[in-house]
């Protein structure tokens, strides 16, 4: 006759494994509805987002995912204070959260506050080189600025990490152009063009980097 292993234990140790079991089911359907909510905001369907972050922010008050969620669906809804009260707490949640300040400088964006746009992408990209959003956002930001050192800083950071990434590239070329760096904007979009030989873009852009460099190399040769 075989016995189970909880036959032998007492009740304050059958309490704890039932404990912990539902302690795993809860944060495993915590998951489910992060990803689930992750996946109706990709799709468009934000009803049944907020429902899905509503349900998780329930399931774990204490985790900023949720809330970070419920900002996102309010700023595509144009609900900016909503979205940053949503932000705000998940911050609070995690002063580290470079997906809320994301958040808070998208807010800040929309309403045309491109200062307090700047700040936040920074503190986000602080936390979080890689946050795409983050350094689109502050690429959006320096351009309406006219100040693109810092930019120009955290696209180098992260082709630093993801070389064959060629939209940062591409963006990173412009930038270089409108910074007077020449050489450096031929340089990365030749590799532009080697990485993907159709990218129009680039091509015509190098086109204009080639003209306005044999201008330059034209007055040299004038002035001598």
């Amino acid at each position: 006759m075989t016995h189970d292993s909880s036959d032998f234990m007492t009740e304050p140790e059958l309490m704890c494994r039932h404990e912990n079991t539902e302690h795993n089911n809860a944060a495993q359907h915590y998951e489910v509805l992060q990803e689930l909510g992750d996946c109706y905001v990709a799709v468009g369907k934000y009803d049944d987002a907020q429902k899905c972050y509503e349900k998780a922010a329930s399931l774990d008050a204490d985790k900023p995912g949720p809330y970070v969620g419920l900002g996102v669906v309010a700023l595509q809804r144009n609900m900016l204070d909503d979205a940053e009260i949503a932000f705000r707490v998940a911050c609070r949640l995690e002063p580290a959260c470079a997906k809320a300040f994301a958040g808070l400088a998208m807010v800040a964006q929309q309403r045309n506050d491109y200062k307090q746009a700047f700040d936040m992408y920074l503190k986000a990209l602080d936390l979080d080189v890689d946050n795409l959003t983050a350094l689109l956002g502050l690429f959006q930001t320096s351009c309406r600025m006219g100040s693109f050192a810092e930019i120009i800083h955290y696209l180098q950071l992260y082709l630093d990490t993801h070389p064959g990434d060629i939209s940062v590239m591409f963006s990173l070329a412009a930038l270089y152009i409108k910074e007077g760096r020449l050489q450096k904007s031929r340089e990365l979009l030749r590799n532009v063009l080697t990485l993907d030989p159709g990218y129009k873009d680039a091509a015509n852009l190098l086109e204009e980097v080639e003209h306005s460099l044999a201008q330059k190399q034209q007055i040299g040769i004038e002035m001598i």
